[in-house]
Formats: structure tokens, C-alpha cells, sequence
């Protein structure tokens, strides 16, 4: 069986131009959540960076600017789709488990025409690079879960 694709074209490094927006969304989240900052401030800082502007060109600067201010916005929201299915308080999870699990919440959510499988697997991959050694299965699990929730029909269909 093969791995579900997202797709962007492929920027440098292999990595697709949406795998990029998610990973700085990520980062962008990981500031909000730890740091309490502001949305405003969190994007300039992100926007500031160096590594930032350097990939820019390779990335997909409105899924970024849409899953970090969607992701913020609705937060609150996000966590009610995901809380049932979590083995611990949301204020229990890791920084970035917390950031991933309201990107793949937001995406399953607002972005349809994004396959439940694709949005499931950008998430693990996005656990395996940043997240603690076995946070990629329990991202995998949650997020399983809520496509059910959120994509019934879609879930069906792939049996």
C-alpha cells in the first residue's frame, strides 16, 4: 500500500511546500503556547527569522498563514474535537503534541479537500521530527479517532 502524498510539489530538501508551512506553523504554535505571546507578535517573530526567510520561497506562505491564524483562533474549538480522545488532561500534553494535534484537528476540519490519510500522515511526520520518540503513534491514534468524528463518510469509504 502506498503512503498518501500531499500534493505540493516537492521544495528543497524533499519536502513539500505545505510540509514547510506546517512545520513553521508548528513553531509559530510552539511560541503561543509556551510563551503566551500574542498571534501579531508570534508571526513577526517567525517572519524575522533567518531560517524563516530563507525558506519562504519554498514554502506555502497562505497554508502557513492560514493554519497558524486558524489554528489560534479556533483553538478552543480545536481542543473540543480532539479532548474526548486523549488519555490525559490537554494541559497534559506536550507543547508539540498540543501544536500538531490542532493543526491535523484545524486541517481535517476547514481543508476537505486535503485526504484524512494525507492530513493524518503530514501529522506523524511532523511528530517523528519534532516531537518525543513515541509521540508520532499517540498523534496517530487521536487524530484516527477525530477523522472519524469530523470525516465519517470519508473514513467509511477507505474501510
Amino acid at each position: 500500500m502506498t503512503k498518501p502524498a500531499d500534493p505540493q510539489p516537492r521544495a528543497r530538501g524533499g519536502r513539500s511546500a505545505r510540509r514547510r508551512a506546517r512545520e513553521f506553523a508548528l513553531q509559530g504554535l510552539y511560541q503561543w503556547l509556551v510563551g503566551g505571546h500574542a498571534l501579531a507578535e508570534v508571526e513577526g517573530h517567525l517572519m524575522e527569522h533567518e531560517s524563516f526567510r530563507e525558506l519562504e520561497p519554498a514554502t506555502d506562505m497562505a497554508h502557513f498563514r492560514e493554519l497558524l491564524h486558524g489554528t489560534i483562533d479556533g483553538a478552543d474549538e480545536l481542543r473540543r474535537e480532539f479532548a474526548p480522545y486523549l488519555d490525559r488532561n490537554v494541559e497534559a500534553l506536550s507543547p508539540i503534541e498540543h501544536g500538531i494535534l490542532l493543526i491535523g484537528t484545524y486541517e481535517m476540519k476547514q481543508r476537505p479537500e486535503i485526504p484524512y490519510r494525507v492530513v493524518i500522515n503530514e501529522a506523524v511526520e511532523l511528530a517523528k521530527s519534532f516531537g518525543g520518540t513515541d509521540g508520532f503513534k499517540y498523534v496517530n491514534g487521536v487524530l484516527d479517532k477525530v477523522a472519524g468524528q469530523l470525516r465519517p463518510a470519508e473514513v467509511a469509504a477507505r474501510g
